[in-house]
């Protein structure tokens, strides 16, 4: 592990909220309405850490299925009325950001609108009140690495000194193509019994499964 990190990025959903099974769920409902039929283990392994844009082309590719341009705005208002009632944090996280010695901040392929949201939801906002950038900021979302590029130079720090914390395999790709130092979290309920990509295809990728680990693998980042 390194101790050279200067900023933490985490990715949003599925890393400090434990959102991606209820989103993969409304997803999976309102496109049944489409004709098209698949399960959360197809969702994980095609759309885990992708924006809803590529999401769509996706779709389209697999199913000739078009999405209509009102789709998108349907399926977050379903989405959000979920949050509201259902959302958590993932368990510890709010243990780790209490006592990170460093700035922090969030990189997401989610709409500013639903990320706001999400995070008010749990009582995080405070923590990233002004330091939240999401795929609508850059040309392209993840798997590039346009957004955590963006991030990094927002916040002001090189980045081989960035650590990003990612649990799909877009956002992984796109932190190593970055060049920034990679941490994959797997502690989501959306990966409990499931298949984990990630881990099969970058074997080198540093792992952490409960966040109560976090400083122990990264004790340079602790509050003294």
């Amino acid at each position: 592990m390194s101790t050279n990190i200067e900023l933490v990025i985490f990715d949003c959903d599925g890393v400090v909220i434990d959102s991606e099974i209820l989103s993969a769920q409304v997803l999976i409902n309102m496109l049944v309405e489409k004709g098209v039929e698949i399960d959360r283990a197809y969702v994980q392994q095609h759309f885990l850490g992708c924006n809803f844009k590529i999401v769509s082309q996706k779709i389209a590719d697999a199913f000739n299925v078009t999405l209509s341009e009102s789709f998108e705005g349907d399926y977050r208002e379903v989405l959000l009325n979920e949050f509201e009632t259902v959302l958590t944090t993932t368990d510890g996280i709010k243990d780790v950001l209490n006592n990170l010695a460093v700035p922090i901040c969030i990189a997401t392929s989610s709409s500013p609108a639903r990320t706001a949201k999400a995070l008010s939801v749990v009582s995080l906002s405070k923590y990233f009140s002004d330091t939240v950038f999401t795929s609508c900021e850059v040309k392209r979302g993840k798997p590039a690495p346009d957004l955590f590029l963006h991030a990094a130079k927002h916040m002001g720090v090189k980045p081989e000194h960035c650590l990003v914390i990612e649990d799909s395999k877009a956002g992984v790709n796109a932190g190593i193509d970055a060049n920034m130092q990679v941490l994959h979290y797997s502690g989501g309920q959306h990966m409990q019994g499931s298949v984990n990509h990630v881990r099969s295809a970058y074997p080198n990728v540093d792992h952490l499964t409960h966040w109560q680990d976090f400083f122990s693998a990264y004790p340079a980042l602790k509050k003294q």
